[in-house]
């Protein structure tokens, strides 16, 4: 019995990752790093395809095989009804695998948090946000780097950056892109500030912006477009944390976008974070304009932290957690502030998946 063949695409798309195994096995590729790090990107994104693709078509060849002796044998029926279970199983997977995403999902990512209304207590929150982030990160396995910081006077953040980085070469639907993406937009928190002393219950908001860190051939960047300006970093309050003037402020003229750094030592370190971070947010703003579904997807990240435009509610008097974009609602707020939040992300991801599978239909 010849058993059915992987649809067209997915066909293809085997034919791509035996092909790019090929190159891989190749020592010359691993001369350019950069090249390297592409190719081995898209074949981990091809791998969970071919192995759903050659699990299904197995299941379909023992579904045909069963199927004939059920007809000279009964006692091979239940067998048979179980394989059409596992065969629409596996169609349903490799459907899922074949719809558009998004292609930075393996990327890794720069992620900012801005306080925002609610003076001091905004910038703690923003601090509960940074740690709940570094905490998530640290049960996946992922590497953080705090960019640039300005800190408050009571230990908050008055902005902080950090960029994330996953191990080795996830498969997109792990990448830290696709875990983290919906993350951008207002975060607003319910609760008592420390520097409540009636004990009432307050509302303020921080901002969180995520951007895919952009690779040098994701972003053509003339340096004759850049205003760059030095100045001596200070910490809480205005206090010097260094004597010279290192820290970096980047204006890219065309488009305005500015970026300062100012947590490393030397001028040239700082420079290089800030252009780091200048090419994540130029890379956004480039697919934004070029695509506009990209578009609509990020609609909801930070323009400005108001507390009416939030997409999640921390209420701690509660322990609730509510994500407004999904519904999604629960009353453990203190284990996800701990980086428990595959939940929350699972529901995104969940509702995003959707849309994709009904736009591919």
């Amino acid at each position: 019995m010849t058993t059915a063949l992987p649809d067209r695409p997915a066909a293809d798309l085997i034919a791509e990752y035996l092909e790019l195994e090929g190159r891989l096995a190749d020592p010359s590729i691993h001369a350019d790093q950069d090249l390297a790090r592409r190719l081995g990107r898209r074949y981990a994104e091809l791998a969970p395809i071919v192995r759903v693709a050659g699990d299904l078509e197995t299941a379909q060849g023992d579904l045909a095989a069963a199927l004939e002796f059920a007809a000279e044998d009964s006692s091979f029926a239940a067998e048979a009804e179980s394989l059409k279970v596992r065969v629409v199983e596996l169609e349903t997977q490799l459907s899922e695998l074949l719809a558009p995403r998004d292609p930075d999902d393996a990327k890794d990512v720069i992620l900012e948090v801005k306080a925002g209304e609610g003076g001091d207590e905004s910038a703690l929150f923003a601090g509960d946000l940074l740690r709940m982030y570094l905490r998530y990160a640290e049960r996946r396995g992922w590497k953080t780097e705090i960019m640039s910081a300005s800190e408050s006077d009571l230990g908050g953040y008055k902005d902080v950056t950090v960029a994330v980085k996953a191990k080795g070469t996830p498969a997109p639907a792990d990448g830290v892109w696709a875990r983290l993406k919906f993350e951008g937009g207002v975060h607003r928190v319910q609760r008592v500030p420390v520097t409540e002393s009636q004990g009432r219950i307050h509302t303020s908001a921080a901002g969180v912006f995520v951007a895919p860190e952009a690779e040098e051939v994701d972003v053509s960047l003339d340096m004759n477009d850049l205003r760059i300006d030095v100045f001596r970093s200070s910490g809480p309050g205005g206090q010097s944390v260094n004597t010279t003037d290192s820290a970096v402020r980047i204006t890219h003229l065309p488009t305005g976008i500015v970026v300062s750094c100012q947590n490393e030592k030397s001028q040239l370190q700082n420079k290089e974070q800030a252009l780091r971070i200048l090419r994540a947010r130029m890379l956004v703003a480039a697919r934004e304009t070029a695509d506009a579904a990209a578009a609509d997807a990020r609609r909801s990240q930070v323009r400005t932290v108001d507390r009416s435009e939030r997409i999640r509610t921390y209420n701690f008097p509660e322990n609730r957690i509510a994500d407004h974009r999904v519904g999604y609602k629960a009353y453990n707020l203190d284990a996800v502030m701990g980086g428990e939040l595959d939940a929350v992300l699972d529901s995104l991801e969940s509702a995003d998946r959707a849309e994709r599978l009904a736009g591919a239909g």
